[in-house]
């Protein structure tokens, strides 16, 4: 008999993370939902169901995670499923993307989860048990022109989530790091697509935004899908380490990993030439 477990799911609110939430309480176990915006949330999943708390929270916020953390546990007494999925897509080049601009799509993606992991760790290191899932994106293995600020972060979550598994493994923690291609949600409708306010008309960037958003509403993922399969694996007492969602997400990293090989290849002699004889 599979037990009742705990999940800490970041952006909660909307799209592929409110998909997991609904996913994880049909399937009998217990969400603690941080978000930005909680107030639409309950109508969700039900009011005053037992299992389900909604916290407010800034993931950017240190201090604010932490006391999210801490209530969550005081809540419910445990955690055993992180799902770090808050998400934050800024389009432009980089010349085109002031400091702040880039910051911010950093501190989303890449600080706030470490933030997330930082405090949610202590408690499953002392019950030496649970699961790690963090949402990187096929744009965390392949950089694409005008995304540079989300490229970076999600490369870098790839990255965190390796070292990561390394490090939690002996407490019987176990990390995913998740690569979805597009999948049906509102991530690129005109309501939550980010450009940068600085644009240079040579880099087109308009035209960049309208070809983003005419894949709105005809993404070949599905959400409840996907949902569904990081609940499976959630169960797996060998989950994957790297696990891409999506025929579109495999398909183009299999490729930039053909072409990664070949490249080095062709350059290997160069390579070697800088070792001492």
């Amino acid at each position: 008999m599979i037990k009742q477990k705990v999940w800490l799911i970041t952006g909660a609110s909307r799209g592929m993370g409110l998909e997991v939430v609904k996913e994880v309480l049909n399937r009998g176990d217990k969400v603690i939902a941080v978000s930005r915006n909680i107030q639409h949330l309950p109508q969700f999943v039900g009011e005053n169901n037992a299992d389900f708390i909604a916290l407010k929270v800034d993931i950017t916020n240190d201090n604010d995670v932490k006391e999210a953390i801490e209530k969550g546990i005081e809540y419910f007494g445990a955690i055993d499923v992180v799902l770090n999925n808050a998400g934050y897509y800024l389009v432009g080049s980089i010349e085109e993307i002031s400091d702040e601009e880039f910051r911010k799509t950093v501190d989303v993606n890449l600080f706030g989860m470490a933030n997330v992991i930082r405090h949610a760790m202590p408690f499953l290191r002392n019950q030496r048990s649970g699961h790690i899932i963090n949402i990187s994106s096929n744009m965390g293995y392949i950089g694409y022109a005008n995304t540079g600020s989300y490229n970076a972060s999600k490369f870098a979550v790839i990255g965190l989530s390796e070292a990561l598994a390394q490090e939690v493994k002996p407490f019987g923690i176990n990390v995913t790091v998740v690569a979805p291609g597009m999948f049906r949600t509102d991530f690129m409708s005109e309501t939550t697509l980010v450009a940068a306010e600085n644009k240079i008309e040579d880099y087109h960037l308009e035209e960049h935004i309208t070809t983003l958003q005419s894949f709105h509403g005809h993404q070949p993922g599905d959400p409840v899908k996907l949902a569904q399969v990081l609940y499976n694996i959630s169960n797996l007492n060998v989950p994957p380490l790297h696990l891409i969602l999506g025929k579109d997400s495999y398909e183009s990293i299999i490729e930039q990993r053909k072409n990664e090989i070949k490249e080095l290849e062709q350059w290997k002699n160069l390579s070697f030439s800088t070792d001492f004889k």
